[in-house]
């Protein structure tokens, strides 16, 4: 069973068979599927789930925060089951493409204090741009 199955079957979320799907497609290290990618994966599997359960779906796992959703350059919004997981993304500026990454060391510790204005951080977001080997 699938890190994200096991994450939701543990809240007691109730997985019917367009659910159990759309996470079954979600699982994965490197998974940044679109809405749409996500919605013709789960047809693939399901035919007949509809394009309304792919989103809400989709949406009650972001709120649950067990998908990160992930917005890069006004591109379409991708969905990221590695939630529990602390990453950055490093994206291609050419396809888009998008690749979990785990740098070493604190990225808050690159925030001076006299950079904080006062704000007490809680999170920190570090995107890596560039081109994948295949735009280069």
């Amino acid at each position: 069973m699938s890190d994200l199955l096991e994450r939701l079957r543990g809240r007691g979320w109730r997985l019917t068979a367009q659910r159990r799907v759309v996470a079954e497609v979600l699982d994965g290290d490197h998974i940044h599927l679109t809405a749409d990618e996500v919605l013709a994966r789960a047809t693939s599997r399901l035919p007949e789930i509809s394009r309304a359960t792919v989103y809400n779906t989709l949406g009650e796992l972001v709120t649950l925060g067990e998908v990160i959703e992930v917005a890069t350059d006004g591109r379409a919004k991708r969905y990221d089951p590695n939630a529990h997981h602390p990453h950055q993304h490093l994206v291609c500026s050419g396809c888009g493409a998008i690749r979990d990454v785990h740098p070493g060391g604190d990225p808050l510790a690159a925030l001076p204090d006299s950079e904080r204005f006062g704000f007490t951080v809680s999170d920190v977001e570090v995107t890596y741009r560039g081109l994948c080997p295949d735009c280069a």
